[in-house]
């Protein structure tokens, strides 16, 4: 009996963050302002793997950030340009590895930037550094990442992470793109929840943990 209230636990709390990953495709954007998207440059020519990871090139990490930048800010219609910059500073895409405890987690790390196109300035000092994490889904809590998931699914998936990681700083900025401080605070919020409910692994009750 145990053993079934056990899996009957477990059950739930996959079901659960089933429904709180939602698609991102199908996500409310964020009001930006007079934000428009002009360039769109990622750059990784100094890229670094961090062990243990299966592999990536620079070009993949290129592709793969370019459109989801494009997919997550293309649609926005403002009357000012921007452009976003983002330089690849090191990745792990977990490999195959021993279920659920010791699987090994895929991480990003990118380092953004955003330009003004009219002051043709940078609107910060230093690029704004971000670790972005794959999450777990229900498909990967009992076998990790590196089981179930094939390398370009996670990297697409660190991708979209990293873009919604771009946007939730800039609201956090919302001078720069003449948002109203209030609904850019709400939107941050929101948003900052999104990600911490996907890039966050689900949490199992005790009793399924005994």
């Amino acid at each position: 009996m145990r053993a079934i209230a056990r899996f009957a636990a477990l059950g739930l709390v996959l079901i659960l963050s089933a429904c709180a990953a939602t698609d991102p495709l199908e996500e409310d954007l964020p009001n930006m302002g007079d934000f428009r998207l002009s360039y769109n440059i990622v750059v990784a020519d100094h890229i670094q793997q961090v062990p243990p990871s299966r592999n990536a090139t620079a070009e993949e990490w290129i592709e793969v950030l370019t459109s989801e930048i494009d997919r997550r800010f293309g649609a926005y219609e403002g009357d000012r340009l921007y452009h976003i910059a983002i330089h690849v500073d090191a990745y792990a895409l977990a490999p195959p590895g021993v279920p659920v405890v010791l699987s090994p987690k895929s991480i990003l790390v990118i380092s953004a930037n955003v330009w003004d196109d009219e002051l043709q300035a940078k609107l910060h000092e230093e690029p704004e550094q971000m670790y972005v994490f794959e999450g777990a889904a229900p498909e990967t809590f009992l076998l990790g990442s590196g089981i179930v998931r094939s390398r370009e699914e996670q990297m697409q998936i660190l991708a979209r992470n990293a873009a919604r990681r771009v946007q939730l700083w800039m609201l956090e900025n919302p001078d720069w793109f003449s948002i109203d401080e209030e609904a850019a605070a709400a939107d941050a919020a929101a948003l900052a929840a999104t990600v911490e409910a996907l890039e966050q692994p689900p949490e199992l009750p005790p009793e399924a943990a005994q």
